[in-house]
């Protein structure tokens, strides 16, 4: 069995990879909160309200990771001198942006996504200094965060609590399968979310480099933020 008494100790190694993820989804259910509140009349909250709370969310994230940068050793810049490797994540990142926005399927969505509309906002420096927001905390914040919890702690963890002593990029099925699943079920796309994971996750076994799964991972939602500015699809944000 894993011995999990450590997780949540500031001196691990775990607390820093999870800390900001768990703070990440602890704005999500502030935010789904309010929603809810809003929704059943309970307080009136008005839906430009939203906007203003992810670049909060993007702040207090990137400080913490700000705070814990030097526990992430396994970001490195080495790996951005092997050309091929390079070519291949910006390869990923492009596949799996042109991937997600052809698999939101009904079957395959839970529940609905307001989006992030800032065509809400009438101000044009407040709409454009969320979208600015927006835009930074998607492709960099939240690739950094996540990747440094779902593929540089959880893969490795799942394979051993002293997930330190496991090499980047070590594949099991299990946790192969159990990452994959999990990343896909954190998203509102959930097919499309599976699909992502695995990919990325592929793209750590070839390159053994959480960097190169940061920048696919960020190309990825920068592009994303492109497209939906362009084609007014919100809901993908």
């Amino acid at each position: 069995m894993h011995n999990t008494k450590n997780l949540f100790d500031p001196s691990e190694g775990s607390f820093p990879r999870i800390a900001p993820f768990a703070l990440f989804m602890a704005f999500i259910a502030i935010q789904e909160g309010m929603r809810y509140i809003g929704k059943h009349g309970i307080l009136a909250i008005p839906e430009d309200l939203f906007l203003y709370l992810y670049p909060v969310k993007t702040v207090s994230v990137g400080l913490l990771l700000f705070c814990y940068r030097k526990s992430y050793t396994e970001i490195t810049r080495n790996c951005l001198t092997n050309i091929g490797n390079i070519f291949t994540s910006v390869f990923t990142g492009i596949i799996v942006l042109v991937l997600w926005i052809n698999m939101d399927w009904s079957w395959a969505t839970v529940g609905t996504s307001s989006g992030f509309n800032p065509s809400l906002l009438s101000d044009n420096v407040t709409r454009y200094t969320l979208i600015f927001s927006r835009i930074l905390g998607a492709a960099v914040v939240v690739p950094i965060m996540e990747e440094i919890f779902w593929r540089s702690w959880l893969l490795r963890y799942i394979i051993s609590s002293d997930f330190q002593s496991v090499e980047i990029g070590k594949f099991t099925l299990p946790s192969f399968l159990i990452g994959t699943i999990m990343f896909g079920l954190e998203h509102n796309l959930w097919l499309a979310g599976i699909m992502a994971g695995a990919i990325y996750t592929l793209l750590l076994y070839r390159t053994k480099s959480i960097t190169l799964c940061i920048v696919a991972h960020g190309l990825t939602n920068f592009l994303l933020g492109i497209y939906v500015l362009q084609t007014a699809r919100w809901e993908f944000w």
